[in-house]
């Protein structure tokens, strides 16, 4: 049985004290459209990669246009009029003018980026009847008001481990809202691996129908924050099914 692999610990529950908080480096963000700038400084150095680490691999004179192609955090994928590309860092690229001759100012992301999202992906701790729980998830919106999300989650207990793969839609019927709630439903597998060593169990692997109630809250540029419980019915192969429930607390990004 789940509940009496995690329950068992003599010390009831056992629950996480605070959410893990995650910091992404690298948020990419959604191309500019139809940008063309024009270069002022002598030259205007095109990286092969969205940092200083990475070489200078072509160079743009003073005068000659770049396109626009897409941004990753403070750095911009750029396009020469020959039809090369590199990265260029946004405080050099400030110092480009657009058609009407005026210097570019990029806008950080805001909360209407946080509506328009497509994807999300994260990481979350929390616990599974009484275990503490690790996963990471990612959602792709088909609209802003609905999305398909998939996570992978470990349990750790002191009798079992317990892993816990999920698909399932997301509702997110309040998108202007900057906290709302969401609704979530969908399927899991559950795969239970003893940690006995006294009775020795076979692992199993039983299918599991989840339903969950969230709160997700925008708060900082491309960053939020979800707060979500969840019940799911697991399919015992011991012809006993089992109610398990979970709470989860994360950081995600969005793009």
């Amino acid at each position: 049985m789940i509940e009496a692999a995690l329950t068992v610990t003599g010390l009831g529950r056992r629950w996480s004290a605070c959410c893990l908080l995650w910091w992404l480096v690298l948020t990419p963000a959604l191309a500019e459209d139809d940008l063309f700038l024009q270069v002022v400084d002598p030259y205007l150095e095109f990286h092969s990669g969205p940092g200083r680490g990475y070489p200078v691999v072509f160079v743009v004179e003073r005068g000659e246009w770049v396109y626009v192609l897409k941004r990753k955090t403070a750095w911009f994928k750029v396009r020469s009029e020959q039809g090369r590309e590199g990265w260029v860092p946004e405080q050099q690229l400030e110092r480009t003018l657009t058609g009407e001759g005026e210097l570019i100012e990029f806008p950080e992301p805001a909360l209407t980026d946080f509506q328009k999202r497509r994807f999300e992906a994260g990481l979350f701790s929390g616990g599974f009847q009484g275990a503490t729980l690790i996963g990471v998830g990612a959602a792709y919106h088909f609209i802003p008001e609905l999305a398909l999300e998939f996570s992978f989650a470990r349990a750790l207990g002191n009798f079992s481990s317990i892993g816990v793969v999920s698909a399932g839609m997301v509702a997110d019927p309040f998108t202007d809202w900057r906290a709302a709630p969401f609704f979530v439903l969908g399927m899991s597998g559950v795969k239970t691996e003893p940690r006995t060593t006294l009775v020795q169990e076979r692992d199993r692997e039983d299918p599991a129908a989840h339903v969950g109630l969230g709160l997700r809250a925008y708060f900082w540029q491309r960053f939020l924050l979800r707060a979500e419980y969840r019940n799911y019915m697991v399919f015992s192969s011991n012809d006993d099914n089992e109610d398990v429930n979970e709470w989860r607390v994360g950081l995600a990004f969005f793009y």
